[in-house]
């Protein structure tokens, strides 16, 4: 499984905290309707009593009564009004009457209203609601009850058949449930407030917490991205969120000691090399002083002057063998910074050939010069003849009688590759790896410092020296061997404008 980002986790929890909101936004919905649907049930219990209330109230107001009345007059009228005020006296929010048949409405009370004096007209908004409810109770003979809900209340209507004098009379009650109102509602509001404060703070919270973490991150990576010259762990700033912070501690803590294990791993490869080098000074010092010990004994052992000559010369090549060690070695231990100045590579080339052309021929090979770059790089000249002195000298040394040594080079994009070819046995798979390092050879007469010298050099020009590939043999050459290309890749930095040769 993938690995998530902490920018996922945190819009997951937001996308959680928001379902939980919708969850219980759907829950305090459905209580605060459980809620009304409990007001209105109740408004209906008291709209039946009340109309029972007023069936009681008219039947003892009817009582002893003879003979029956189509229409009741206005005396009447007003006397049945004083039966229902009466009997809704007792239940709060109820209004009701009595209606006929034939005249309609003939009583009508709201004796617990509210407003500023007692109400007394006929609610006409619900008018043919009440004729409908009163039609309906006297056609069946038996309570009937309806209820009409609209957005902010319900009516709730119920119409009873009066047994009495008067003709087709009936009792109607009707109360009010306004949903819009009361403790339901008011939870109800305060609910979607208080989820809406929290999600919308939730969402707030965690869009700063992604842009802080997102900004404090980017700038760890920018101060990590930096890093140093010797690769080191740069030392981070604490960024102000505690969490952060602590590994912040504990990279710096890391690099610290990641910085003193490499100045240990450095002082031992140090002392490595020391001893390395060490053990090549001795190994090559000790062989000409064997044979320098070996020559005077015998030229002292022998009364022949002719042998005590030719053990002095002995001894003179053994000391001129003894001061190139050196010199080398001072090459490679005291490197001098180049100088980089305008260079025609074309001339460095053919003066290179032409000064190793004597030494070539005596051991039967030619060099061949292939056309250079016209540009002049900026190059240190006198450290460049050395690589390439010491480059052309192995060439010649591991070619067979009949081979080439072929010198090229070429600017490709921002580097300078310049390339030193032989047609000889090419390089043994066991120095291949170190064939760069001092006192490497694959020769029983080398000091295998001519390679690591050209190391030297390529690594203060800021590139590198290695063996590469050969090139494809040219048409009408007949190679000897695999043969091995020595390679010097140095920058050519597009900053620098360099002129160019001038035409020969």
């Amino acid at each position: 499984m993938p690995p998530r980002s902490l920018r996922a986790h945190l819009l997951a929890l937001w996308v959680l905290i928001l379902a939980s909101a919708a969850a219980t936004a759907y829950l305090l919905y459905e209580f605060y309707t459980q809620s009304a649907a409990v007001q209105v049930a109740q408004a209906e219990l008291q709209v039946a009593r009340a109309c029972r209330e007023i069936g009681d109230r008219f039947a003892f107001f009817g009582t002893g009564w003879s003979g029956t009345v189509a229409e009741p007059d206005e005396p009447l009228k007003r006397q049945l009004t004083d039966v229902v005020v009466t009997a809704l006296a007792s239940h709060p929010g109820v209004e009701g009457g009595i209606w006929t048949a034939a005249g309609g409405s003939a009583a009508y009370a709201f004796p617990t209203y509210e407003g500023t004096g007692p109400k007394t007209d006929l609610p006409s908004a619900e008018i043919d609601t009440i004729r409908r409810i009163n039609a309906e109770a006297s056609s069946a003979e038996r309570p009937v009850a309806t209820r009409r809900a609209s957005r902010t209340q319900t009516l709730v209507v119920q119409g009873c058949p009066l047994r009495g004098p008067i003709q087709g009379a009936t009792a109607w009650t009707m109360a009010r449930v306004h949903t819009d109102e009361g403790r339901a509602y008011g939870q109800l509001l305060a609910g979607f407030g208080f989820l809406a404060a929290t999600v919308l703070g939730s969402a707030l919270l965690l869009g700063r917490l992604l842009v802080v973490l997102g900004r404090r991150i980017a700038r760890l990576e920018g101060q990590l991205g930096r890093g140093s010259d010797e690769g080191a762990l740069p030392r981070l700033a604490e960024t102000g969120l505690r969490e952060l912070d602590r590994l912040v501690e504990a990279l710096n803590a890391a690099g610290t000691r990641l910085a003193a294990a490499r100045r240990r791993a450095a002082e031992a490869e140090r002392l490595a090399a020391i001893g390395q080098l060490a053990a090549g000074i001795a190994h090559e010092i000790r062989n000409p002083l064997a044979a320098i010990r070996l020559k005077a004994e015998n030229a002292l052992a022998s009364p022949d002057p002719a042998r005590a000559r030719a053990a002095l010369d002995l001894v003179l090549d053994q000391v001129a063998r003894l001061d190139r060690l050196l010199r080398d070695l001072l090459s490679l231990t005291q490197p001098r910074p180049p100088v980089p100045a305008p260079t025609d590579l074309g001339r460095i080339l053919r003066d290179c050939a032409d000064l190793h052309d004597d030494l070539a021929r005596a051991h039967g090979v030619r060099i061949v010069v292939e056309a250079a770059s016209p540009e002049r790089a900026p190059l240190d000249e006198g450290q460049l003849r050395r690589a390439l002195d010491n480059l052309v000298l192995n060439a010649i040394q591991h070619s067979p009688p009949g081979g080439t040594v072929l010198l090229s080079s070429g600017r490709e994009g921002e580097r300078l590759r310049i390339r030193v070819t032989d047609e000889g046995p090419g390089v043994p798979e066991a120095v291949r790896g170190r064939l760069f390092e001092p006192f490497v050879t694959g020769r029983p007469d080398g000091t295998g410092l001519g390679l690591a010298i050209v190391r030297e050099i390529a690594r203060a020009h800021g590139g590198q020296a290695r063996l590469g590939a050969p090139p494809p043999r040219r048409t009408g050459t007949e190679a000897t061997g695999p043969g091995a290309t020595f390679e010097l890749d140095l920058p050519w930095p597009a900053q620098s404008p360099v002129p160019r040769a001038p035409a020969s």
